[in-house]
């Protein structure tokens, strides 16, 4: 068994790793390898049998020398301040390689949002909000949804925030509903954007998308509208997800030998990715193990889970064929991983990198709500390709140029564009 996975250690370590290659200054890079605001605090919530019970939120910002900090809101049963630490972290790296002027944070609530009713989940929402409010807002930090969390929840945290300041303020939150100050593309935005970093890794590759097959890890968001993406926008074919089935605990592949059809199985998933799997299995798909996904004879890996998955134990069972690992889920490749995928010479597109449409489109979203004028699906997707393609060649160019691995090269295009910031401030 591979040992558990610290996230912020591993966040340090690529840091440092790639502050070597820099020649950062020191004290420059130990400003960077730790947050600059955390925040812990406790939400009492009164649940519908009238008990009272306290939950622990949590809120950091790790770098605001780009804008205003950005960053989703985790409702987790195993969160902790070292997982939002990273996260964070890699917030800032993510909206510094997209090039949108903003910063990094993360939030979350240690609770499984599953086992609450939905007054449950509001109060739970609306209580972390009153504890944290003074802390965010437009030019301060915009939170938006994450794993466990949804739009719905987002409107509650926006209309309680705007109570509480005394006036509407969409754009503190991201990720709302439709009508709600949300922006149409946004659900699809970081499915796509793995997508659209796909398409242009495989140009570089000279690979036909419409030749190629990928295997996914998650059902949730980000790997529904990535299994269509792959499958419409560029005519290729998915072999399988994978999802965490709440009644079994435990998690399972699922594969169809003709290739999913993602929209079925979106039809049969229920809000937090679990699968029905009798009605699958009716249709005709197989139950696998839970890593059969990465072993998987296939082009394209694409992990959009959590992170931690593709480690020193699963990165042994990668088929020959794959060409690229597409990194959907935040930190899902460990370092002793990155040695093998690099000696195996698989192009990979790192999860700052690849998964950063999310954080793209929620930025056009708090654009709209300053303007109060909101574009069309087809406009926001057409700017989300455009900042990706930029992004993504903007990391290859660096790849290229300084012979390094993908994922140093995006570490090194975005550290050096927020010590820039950071000197332009006079903070360094």
């Amino acid at each position: 068994m591979s040992k558990p996975v610290n996230a912020f250690q591993m966040a340090q370590q690529q840091f440092d790793h790639v502050a070597d290659l820099l020649g950062l200054n020191e004290d420059v890079a130990q400003m960077l390898r730790w947050p600059m605001r955390e925040f812990r605090f406790q939400i009492p919530v009164r649940l519908d049998n009238g008990h009272i019970r306290t939950f622990f939120g949590y809120r950091v910002q790790h770098n605001d020398a780009r804008g205003p900090a950005k960053g989703g809101i985790r409702f987790h049963p195993s969160e902790t301040i070292d997982t939002i630490r990273a996260l964070s972290m890699w917030m800032t790296w993510k909206t510094a390689v997209a090039d949108i002027p903003l910063g990094g944070a993360k939030g979350g609530v240690a609770v499984d949002p599953a086992t609450l009713s939905r007054g449950e989940l509001e109060r739970l929402c609306r209580g972390w909000v009153d504890q944290i409010w003074r802390n965010i807002g437009p030019r301060i930090d915009v939170p938006a949804p994450d794993v466990g969390t949804t739009p719905q929840m987002m409107g509650w945290m926006m209309d309680e925030y705007s109570k509480l300041v005394g006036e509407y303020t969409p754009g503190v939150i991201t990720g709302k509903p439709v009508g709600g100050g949300g922006s149409l593309g946004r659900a699809e935005a970081t499915g796509f954007g793995v997508v659209y970093n796909i398409r242009e890794a495989m140009k570089h590759l000279g690979l036909d998308p419409s030749q190629t097959v990928a295997a996914i890890q998650g059902f949730g968001n980000v790997a529904q509208n990535a299994a269509i993406g792959f499958i419409e926008i560029l005519g290729g074919k998915v072999a399988c997800v994978s999802y965490w089935d709440r009644d079994d605990k435990r998690a399972y592949t699922v594969s169809h030998p003709d290739g999913i059809d993602p929209h079925f199985l979106k039809s049969i998933t229920d809000q937090y990715g679990t699968i029905d799997k009798a009605k699958a299995q009716a249709a005709g798909y197989v139950l696998e193990d839970a890593n059969a996904w990465i072993a998987k004879d296939v082009d394209v890996l694409i992990p959009a889970a959590l992170e931690g998955q593709v480690n020193e134990e699963t990165v042994r069972l990668i088929s020959d064929r794959v060409k690229i690992l597409a990194e959907g889920a935040n930190g899902p490749t460990t370092p002793e991983a990155d040695a093998v995928l690099q000696e195996r010479g698989i192009f990979v597109i790192p999860d700052f990198l690849c998964n950063a449409g999310g954080v793209t489109v929620s930025y056009f979203e708090s654009v709209q709500n300053d303007m109060n004028f909101y574009w069309t699906r087809e406009e926001v997707l057409e700017r989300l390709d455009k900042k990706m393609t930029q992004a993504f060649q903007a990391v290859l160019q660096m790849t290229l140029d300084e012979e390094v691995y993908t994922r140093d090269a995006a570490y090194m295009v975005a550290i050096d564009r927020v010590v820039k910031a950071m000197e332009m401030r006079g903070w360094i």
